[in-house]
């Protein structure tokens, strides 16, 4: 019997240092992908043979998921984050997210950020996407 080990974004990715310390650690709620890309581009011929350009050896990593149900306070922090100059600058600035998985990874917002609420004492977040940058020692 071969055992294979399992992998995770952390196996694949090189340390980094956030533009911004801070440390977004609210639980990730419900389902949640991760999509992993090569910068490749595949070319086809008119014999529908392929040829795949390779323009970096690294991978790029993305996780998405929604917030169904935050309080007004995480609802408020992750706005914070999101819309401050000084801290994420929307998808400008990367910072540390405790990840679903047990890492700390550094990581930029890849989405526009928009939240919806209940009598504005429950909110949600939908469409939330982050881009890993690198990992936290």
């Amino acid at each position: 019997m071969v055992l294979i080990s399992a992998s995770e974004i952390y196996d694949f990715v090189d340390f980094a240092t956030p533009d911004y310390d801070y440390t977004l650690s609210i639980n990730v709620q419900g389902i949640i992908r991760e999509e992993g890309v090569k910068n490749q581009q595949l070319h086809r011929a008119d014999d529908n043979s392929r040829e795949v350009c390779t323009l970096s050896s690294g991978s790029l990593f993305f996780v998405y998921w929604s917030w169904n149900q935050l309080s007004e306070a995480d609802s408020g922090e992750l706005f914070d984050l999101y819309h401050d100059v000084a801290k994420a600058n929307g998808m400008a600035r990367s910072f540390k997210w405790e990840g679903h998985d047990g890492h700390t990874y550094v990581v930029a917002f890849n989405c526009k950020f928009s939240r919806e609420g209940f009598a504005v004492t429950k909110w949600g977040a939908k469409g939330i996407s982050l881009e890993i940058i690198g990992k936290v020692a």
